[in-house]
């Protein structure tokens, strides 16, 4: 199944000139699907979820190719996912189309004390009307890279400028284990989208992303150690808990 990171990879890899090699990890043959060995892949586990929110995601430039990057996982489950590479001289115009689209209510997710004050939000605000009386729908615009590379995307993109910043209230740390952090409070790609859907009244999706990011954790570290899968382990049993319980 192709979804909006799988397609702006296969782009990306299109337009390379020079082969990318992840650091770290396994070295063999990789799924196409999950970016897993074929030994481990859980492609099989991969159970769309119905939001009323949608995820953009502005992605640095090799994040796409990255075997442990994590906006792949919600592109996995929430349909709404749109993915595009960051320019700062460049924007792609489905980008800007997307972000004047008058049924979408737009959220630059990104911590508050490097906005201006009057910007910061941190609630999802009652949904406006859009075209022909209906509620607009949020959208949350998450920054995909490392924290060097999105804060030079916040700060170097100026039609992210007039929306609201909608600043996560820091709670417990990051579950996040596949790549190094300085700071407990600093979370993955998917740990800030499923707060984003929390927050978005989309409770059941947030816990079945995070139920999903789990399981992807697992088979990864499990394929790097050369270890089988815990098919019955806690990650996949409170997936499947997270996908059956009614939305």
């Amino acid at each position: 199944m192709s979804h909006a990171v799988s397609l702006l990879r296969a782009a990306r890899l299109a337009n390379s000139t020079q082969y990318f090699s992840a650091h770290g990890g396994f070295k063999s043959e990789r799924c196409q699907g999950c970016r897993l060995a074929p030994t481990h892949c859980m492609c099989a586990l991969r159970t769309p979820v119905d939001t009323r929110a949608a995820v953009c995601l502005l992605m640095a430039d090799i994040e796409p190719l990255k075997p442990t990057n994590t906006g792949w996982l919600i592109a996995d489950l929430v349909a709404d996912t749109f993915a595009f590479c960051w320019s700062r001289t460049t924007p792609d115009p489905a980008l800007l189309a997307l972000l004047s689209d008058p049924t979408w209510d737009c959220y630059v997710v990104f911590p508050g004390e490097y906005a201006a004050p009057e910007r910061v939000v941190h609630a999802v605000q009652p949904p406006a009307t859009g075209p022909g009386g209906v509620p607009k729908r949020p959208l949350f615009i998450l920054l995909d890279g490392t924290w060097s590379e999105a804060r030079k995307m916040f700060g170097r993109s100026p039609y992210l400028n007039h929306m609201p910043v909608l600043s996560l209230v820091p709670g417990e740390a990051s579950q996040y284990k596949l790549r190094r952090s300085r700071c407990s409070q600093h979370f993955c790609t998917s740990e800030v989208a499923a707060r984003c859907l929390y927050l978005a009244g989309d409770a059941a999706a947030e816990e079945a992303l995070q139920a999903y990011l789990g399981v992807f954790t697992h088979h990864y570290l499990q394929a790097k150690n050369q270890l089988p899968v815990a098919w019955d382990g806690e990650a996949h049993q409170r997936l499947r808990e997270a996908v059956t319980r009614p939305a």
